[in-house]
């Protein structure tokens, strides 16, 4: 697992295969190729230029408590970095979550009333990655995406992060990275691995998930990942990933009166 080639990129069907599903008990993550097509890849990026130019107009700071991230783009022109909810302005995109392959990921779950969160947590989030001066969000560190339970003194709800790539993204230009297993780590390992978003470093454990246009990732989300900066500068560092979570349990929605959650306070310092 030291390699790109290393592991296999898969095709969702209607059911996970056998294969699959011991892959992502042992790794805790899953590459499928491809999900999406080349005109709905062009579909769902113009479905987010259009929600970006109402955000931009409308001047949105929040959408459901969680705060917008801006930034500017290679021409210094101002974009949305990281969106919110994304499917709850788009009809799009929200047509986009009802495609009948995701149930095929409930079961990794193991838990009952396994459901796409569209309106829960942060909902689709829209994350859009350039290298340029001015850009608020050019690579991610490391993180859990189950610290949020942990920061309200829940139990950690079984999840899954999944992320339809948009952008072809070869090593070479940073990107998605995953530390194998550690989905199955203790609550300290989880906790105390590496410092929250300011470790941005290579890891001598992690695997490149090397991705194109239409590609669909799946990760636990106790996993450790990041999304490292591409060392190019321009339009040549783009990337979009679009991330939405699958979930079990109680149904927990979000509104335009839910307080912003404590730890997205910081998101200002992720760049």
């Amino acid at each position: 697992m030291a390699s790109l080639s290393d592991y296999p990129r898969f095709t969702l069907g209607a059911e996970l295969t056998q294969e699959q599903r011991a892959f992502f008990a042992k790794y805790g993550f899953l590459h499928f190729r491809p999900f999406a097509s080349p005109d709905q890849v062009q579909a769902y990026l113009k479905a987010t230029q259009d929600v970006q130019q109402n955000w931009l107009t409308n001047k949105v700071e929040k959408v459901n408590g969680v705060p917008i991230k801006y930034g500017k783009d290679v021409d210094g022109s101002p974009i949305v970095q990281r969106f919110a909810f994304a499917s709850q302005h788009s009809a799009v995109l929200h047509e986009l979550l009802q495609d009948k392959r995701f149930e095929a990921l409930f079961p990794l779950l193991e838990t009952p009333g396994g459901r796409v969160g569209e309106n829960e947590r942060d909902g689709l989030v829209v994350n859009h990655y350039v290298n340029v001066e001015g850009s608020e969000f050019s690579q991610m560190g490391w993180h859990t995406d189950s610290l949020r339970d942990v920061f309200y003194g829940k139990r950690i709800r079984p999840m899954l992060n999944v992320g339809l790539h948009l952008d072809g993204t070869k090593a070479t230009n940073g990107g998605l990275r995953v530390i194998p297993g550690t989905h199955r780590q203790g609550i300290g390992k989880m906790l105390f691995r590496k410092k929250y978003y300011k470790d941005v470093y290579y890891d001598p454990n992690e695997v490149a998930v090397e991705t194109e246009p239409g590609d669909l990732t799946v990760h636990d989300g106790r996993m450790w990942h990041r999304v490292a900066q591409s060392p190019l500068v321009g339009p040549e560092s783009r990337r979009r990933v679009m991330y939405v979570p699958i979930i079990g349990g109680k149904y927990q929605p979000k509104s335009e009166e839910s307080p912003t959650p404590f730890y997205l306070r910081f998101l200002h310092l992720v760049k």
